[in-house]
Formats: structure tokens, C-alpha cells, sequence
């Protein structure tokens, strides 16, 4: 039988995706792949070949893009030494590497405002020790009541266990996620949750990817996550949201 749709009201739980979302991460997490893959292979690579990269299904995982794409270049690497040269890029001297370019997107004031709508949450692909950095940084860790990184799954997105592991048996259609890429779409949509996502206004990501986000059912697609709050303020009026139906595996 088809899903039958289900207007969206306001989400009694809310996830975020951090790294496009939460955190700008042009000048550290983007400028740290595309350091390493020049590193290793000599090669002057981009910002539109990264988001081609990033476009596809299982490379939300920058030490895991990295390593392919020095792979794909014919740098006879192992992962290990890909994966333990790009930390040494990112973190830098006394966490005065690229992580230092980082910055904190959304306003304390939204978050306030958020956390009164919905119980606010996150499933990242990051390391613990890189979003407690951030967190601890922007001093907004108080906000999000349960947080799901990379250690605490056995397999990272597009797989949903993150987002199951926070909605702790609830119904997904009383929850969103927000992310910005490919897999955090296609883990929404093998959950069964509500997505929208975040493309900033003029740039790669958003050329190379709105288009696959609204295929893969992105409620909206915002230029800013600043513009979550107010969206959420007008959601009276109904928003139809398909929940996907069940794929047979095989």
C-alpha cells in the first residue's frame, strides 16, 4: 500500500548535521581534503572537483574522500597515512591548524529560540573530539541533548542508525533533519524523517547538489540555517511530506 502523505507540523525533535550546516567548514574541513590530495599527489585540485566527489553516495566521510581521491590520482597510499596527514593539516600546532578557520553558523539566540520549539540534536559524521572542540569553542553544547558522531555507529551515513539511535523508538515523522549533502538526504529517507537542507546562496555546493536534494525530498532548501527559525514559526500552514516507501533489500 503507498504511503499516504502527512502534513508536517512542528517537529518535536530536531537534528542537525554539522559540518555545511551548523559549521562553516570552507576554510577547515574543505581547505584540509583538498591540502592533502595536492600533498600527496602534487596535484593542484578544486573546490568543484571536491563537491563532485562529495555528490556521491558513501563520501561524507572526508578522511575516506581523501584517500580515494588520492587513490583515484594513482597516490599509492595506504589510508592510515592519508588519514593521519590530514589530522596533522587540521589540527596544526596546539589546534592552530586549518581548525582554527572554522565558523560557528547559527546565533545562540536561534538555538534559544529552537530549543523552545523542539528538543535539538546531532548526528555527525564527525569525530567526538572534533565536535567537543567546536562545541566547547562556540560554547553551544548545552543546546543539543543527544549527540550521535562517527564512534558511536557501526556504519556512518547515508546509513540512518545515527538518526534511529536518537529517536529512541519515537516516530520519525515527528522529527526533521538538516544537513546539506547527499548522504545526510539519503539517511533522512531510510529513517523515514522529514529533511530539509542547507545550501549556501551562490555557491558550489548549491549548484552541483539543490537539485539532488529535491529529488531525494528535501522539504525546502535554505540559503542560511538561520532561516530554519523563521521557517519553522510559519509551518501552521500544511507541508506535505511523502514518507518514502520501503525498499526491499536484496
Amino acid at each position: 500500500m503507498p504511503s499516504r502523505p502527512n502534513p508536517l507540523s512542528v517537529p518535536s525533535l530536531i537534528i542537525f548535521d554539522v559540518d555545511g550546516v551548523l559549521v562553516d567548514t570552507r576554510g577547515s574541513f574543505q581547505k584540509t581534503t583538498l591540502e592533502t590530495v595536492r600533498l600527496f599527489t602534487g596535484r593542484r585540485v578544486t573546490r568543484a572537483e571536491l563537491h563532485r566527489w562529495k555528490n556521491r553516495p558513501g563520501f561524507n566521510d572526508d578522511w575516506k574522500l581523501s584517500h580515494h581521491w588520492v587513490r583515484s590520482l594513482g597516490g599509492d597510499f595506504a589510508y592510515e597515512e592519508v588519514k593521519a596527514r590530514f589530522q596533522q593539516i587540521y589540527w596544526g600546532k596546539r589546534n592552530r591548524g586549518n581548525v582554527s578557520r572554522e565558523k560557528w553558523l547559527l546565533p545562540r539566540s536561534h538555538l534559544r529560540s529552537l530549543s523552545r520549539f523542539a528538543e535539538l540534536a546531532i548526528f555527525t559524521g564527525r569525530t567526538r573530539q572534533e565536535l567537543d572542540y567546536t562545541l566547547r569553542r562556540n560554547r553551544v553544547g548545552r543546546y543539543f541533548r543527544s549527540i550521535v558522531t562517527v564512534e558511536s555507529v557501526r556504519c556512518g551515513k547515508p546509513d540512518p542508525e545515527g538518526l534511529l539511535q536518537i529517536l529512541d523508538g519515537r516516530d520519525p515523522a515527528s522529527a526533521l533533519y538538516v544537513g546539506d549533502n547527499v548522504d545526510d538526504a539519503l539517511a533522512a529517507e531510510s529513517a523515514r524523517m522529514p529533511f530539509v537542507g542547507v545550501l549556501r546562496i551562490r555557491s558550489e555546493e548549491r549548484r552541483q547538489r539543490i537539485a539532488r536534494l529535491r529529488r531525494l525530498g528535501a522539504l525546502t532548501i535554505f540559503g542560511e540555517i538561520s532561516r530554519l527559525l523563521p521557517w519553522l514559526q510559519g509551518v501552521k500552514r500544511p507541508i506535505t511530506f511523502v514518507p518514502p516507501p520501503l525498499r526491499t533489500k536484496r
